[in-house]
């Protein structure tokens, strides 16, 4: 939020520098981001003056150029060529002088001395859009005849700088999203550090109402939880036109676009008071009447950007007879506005509930000046102040009168939060002893009452509008930050207690499977828990019903817990795609979030939410760069396979722990799923499905894999390492060459060879596969290479042919194969 000083000062008599305002308003909780210097006019008008023309002749090498001679009360006047139709002798004008700069928007130029048609000028006679005071062009700047000669000219304009104050406005501050609640806030801190700096705000004691004269426009409060306070008032027969020049500059000045004056005064008085106001252009509230309730669903309404909404059942709705003008405390609708043409208006200053505001903003993805107030809770006790201050600007600037009285809608008025602080735990949370005047004289200016006090305990009332000050420990924490977190001594004894806890295993795993990934070419990446709900649409691995849902969500685009990993790293891939980097290999460790339904207990209300933990791979593009040794070579899915089952093994696991099988779903398709002897699934691994790449755009192969990581870390945690000598006697390699179903897998041949020979085998290895010519319809070729091996002694050849007959018989009965 952007803070104006020359603002600020209207409210806090202080001639304190800009620097150091932002350095009092960091050290009071309104961190500062920035302070930047502002002039009304760029430069400052720096090296101009105010010159008398002495004499002025036409050039003899022009038609239009003019000589003249200028002065601006120095010793000698200055010879200007000036080519303006208007210049003449006698008169009063702006000379910018040798080494000037004159800014045209971004561009500048400085003056120098020149030749024009041959004749020598020192200077320029300025127009007034040369200078910044105006836009026209038709010829030189003019001035007043007593305007005296050499006065600088930004002397004459009244130029003035101003500092801008960049504010970090955190969300439990809502005290301070005004000019005039920053100025409370900084007279509070010098109450604190003993400097009485008033603070005042504007009178509205002029305000007259018209008592016996019926007001313009009714109001009927429907919805009142929804809208607690709603207070209004008609003016009529004004102009609307251009804002006065120190309107303009107020707005400008912290970032705002002057519109006209009633929208002006109505943005002024919001970012002077933290106060949102709105005003209707009384010809178009149609039956002359007010009416705030809820929208009907599906109701059309078009915005002030034109666009078409669709409302919602729990929008409030600020509606005229007939139909709805306003998202209240939102956006306006685009038909209710003031225009040029708005004689008559009716202004509204309310306090709308901020979880109503909040909801309806995400709803429509609408981030406005207002609704940012409301959402943080307005101040409830402002709103007519606010109303009266507004009207009396519009009756000053655009003419008119305010008719009939104004309208306060206010049955259950907001009170006040009550709270009652002991001394001993202020000195404790502080750890140091303020004296009782320095916190009671906080509390004065922090507008806190206090109701009563004991010895050693104050009962407070805290204003409405500090809705984050509401328990002991938030008084406590004002305290605090006005008496200043510097002047709390700090002990140079250090008092702790050191204390060693190992790592869970868990952890240890996790990092060292992060580690091997890694140093295969993985990158680690980290998405958001949050994602789009319409991931889940029509799914039947991951059912939308079974998203656990955010209540205020920020966007549609996060608005439920990911149920799988696999779309942010889809996310991660198309981003880095789209930036030329299409070569990819991602690994990611998180948790995944379901809604179970039937688990529901009244209660227990988080039984049927329930969390896991995930390691997912990605790959895609090419697993080497191109180079002058190969040619790219794209990943293949047998890649993510390898790695995956090297994490396995990597973890302890070995291939008599786990069963594979071919699957295809919705979201994997030519994909295996590795299963324990409990039938808990450890991963499942697959080629990413089209239809899911393309909602994604992209047009290359993905192929993921999702590992779970709980069961994976039961098995982890019954791996018992023991240690041998390194083998006495050879090991045997033998080769078969199998004739198979294409059905029959690799992880088959293997599973039925490790069972059937669970103490010579050591390793089974595919070496070559064949399909095409020569083989029957249905079948492929396996060359597999067996190695085995006895610790005790050599292999006999009769030991080894057993064994491999054995192998042999297994593959024929089990799985149908026959040799070649």
């Amino acid at each position: 939020m952007n803070i104006s000083c020359n603002w600020l000062k209207e409210y806090l008599a202080t001639d304190v520098s800009a620097d150091e305002t932002a350095k009092m308003l960091t050290s009071i909780g309104l961190e500062v981001g920035a302070v930047n210097k502002v002039e009304s006019i760029k430069g400052g008008l720096q090296g101009l003056v105010v010159g008398q023309v002495l004499t002025c002749v036409d050039h003899p090498n022009s038609d239009h150029l003019h000589i003249t001679t200028v002065d601006i009360a120095k010793e000698e006047p200055l010879q200007i060529v000036c080519g303006a139709p208007n210049v003449a002798a006698g008169q009063k004008v702006i000379v910018a002088t040798v080494g000037t700069t004159l800014y045209f928007g971004e561009k500048s130029i400085v003056i120098k001395p020149s030749k024009i048609r041959g004749v020598e000028s020192f200077g320029m006679i300025c127009a007034e859009d040369e200078i910044g005071t105006g836009t026209s062009h038709d010829g030189i700047l003019v001035l007043p005849p007593d305007t005296p000669t050499g006065l600088d000219a930004g002397t004459y304009f009244n130029v003035h700088d101003d500092y801008v104050i960049e504010v970090d406005i955190t969300p439990n501050r809502a005290d301070a999203v005004s000019h005039y609640g920053v100025a409370r806030d900084l007279a509070a801190s010098f109450a604190a550090n003993g400097v009485h700096v008033p603070l005042t705000k504007p009178s509205v004691e002029r305000y007259a109402e018209q008592i016996d004269v019926a007001p313009p426009v009714t109001v009927e409060v429907v919805d009142t939880e929804a809208c607690l306070r709603y207070t209004g008032v008609s003016v009529c027969g004004i102009t609307v036109g251009e804002s006065p020049k120190w309107l303009k500059e107020r707005l400008q000045v912290i970032g705002l676009r002057p519109i006209n004056t009633v929208v002006d005064i109505t943005n002024y008085v919001m970012h002077a008071f933290g106060q949102p106001l709105h005003a209707y252009d009384a010809a178009k509230i149609t039956g002359h009447k007010i009416v705030v309730k809820r929208a009907a669903d599906g109701m059309p309404f078009v915005t002030l950007d034109g666009v078409e909404r669709k409302l919602s059942a729990s929008d409030l709705m600020i509606c005229n007879a007939e139909h709805p003008m306003c998202l209240a405390g939102v956006f306006g609708g685009i038909d209710s506005g003031v225009t040029a043409g708005t004689v008559d208006i009716f202004l509204e200053s309310a306090y709308f509930n901020p979880v109503t505001v909040r909801q309806s903003a995400r709803r429509y993805g609408l981030n406005t000046d207002s609704s940012f107030r409301f959402e943080r809770g307005a101040d409830p006790s402002i709103t007519l102040y606010a109303l009266r201050y507004a009207a009396l600007l519009i009756v000053d600037l655009c003419g008119g009168e305010i008719v009939g009285s104004a309208i306060d809608h206010y049955p259950q008025p907001v009170n006040d939060f009550q709270v009652t602080v002991s001394l001993p735990k202020i000195y404790a949370l502080i750890g140091q002893v303020i004296p009782v005047a320095v916190i009671e004289t906080i509390f004065h200016a922090l507008e806190i009452t206090v109701l009563s006090k004991t010895e050693d305990e104050y009962h407070l009332q805290v204003p409405a509008y500090r809705v984050d000050v509401q328990r002991d420990v938030d008084v406590i924490e004002e305290i605090l930050r006005l008496y200043g977190y510097n002047r709390i001594e700090v002990d140079s004894s250090v008092r702790s207690t050191l204390s060693y806890t190992p790592r869970p295993d868990v952890i240890t795993l996790q990092q060292t499977i992060s580690e091997q990934l890694t140093a295969n070419g993985f990158n680690e990446i980290i998405n958001n828990s949050l994602t789009k709900g319409d991931y889940y649409a029509n799914l039947t691995t991951f059912p939308a019903q079974q998203s656990v849902k955010l209540m205020n969500a920020l966007s549609n685009d996060l608005n439920v817990m990911r149920q799988t990993l696999l779309f942010g790293g889809l996310e991660s891939i198309s981003y880095n795609i789209n930036r030329q980097s299409a070569d990819l290999k991602f690994y990611e460790f998180g948790n995944c979030y379901c809604y179970q339904k039937e688990n529901a207990d009244g209660e227990q209300p988080l039984k049927p939410y329930i969390e896991t933990l995930h390691l997912a791979l990605w790959m895609t593009g090419n697993r080497n760069a191109l180079s002058w040794q190969r040619a790219p070579e794209p990943v293949t899915f047998y890649e993510l396979k390898a790695h995956v089952q090297n994490v396995l093994q990597r973890l302890g696991l070995e291939a008599s722990q786990w069963t594979v099988e071919a699957f295809s779903d919705d979201l994997l398709s030519e994909a295996l799923r590795y299963t324990a002897a409990s039938g808990e699934t450890l991963a499942v691994a697959g080629t990413v499905n089209g239809a899911v790449l393309r909602r994604f755009e992209l047009k290359q192969p993905v192929f993921y894999a999702d590992l779970f990581w709980k069961p994976l870390m039961k098995l982890a945690a019954k791996r018992i390492i023991r240690f041998h000598d390194m083998p006495k006697f050879p090991e045997v390699k033998r080769d078969l060459a199998l004739l198979i179903d294409k059905r029959i897998s690799f992880d088959d041949i293997e599973r039925v060879a490790r069972t059937t020979e669970r103490k010579l085998l050591k390793r089974v290895t595919l070496f070559d596969v064949y399909e095409g010519k020569n083989l029957e319809a249905g079948k492929k070729s396996y060359a597999v290479n067996f190695i085995l091996q006895d610790t005790e002694k050599t292999l006999t050849d009769k030991q080894i042919d057993n064994t491999m007959q054995r192998l042999i018989k297994s593959f024929e009965t089990q799985l149908g194969a026959r040799l070649r």
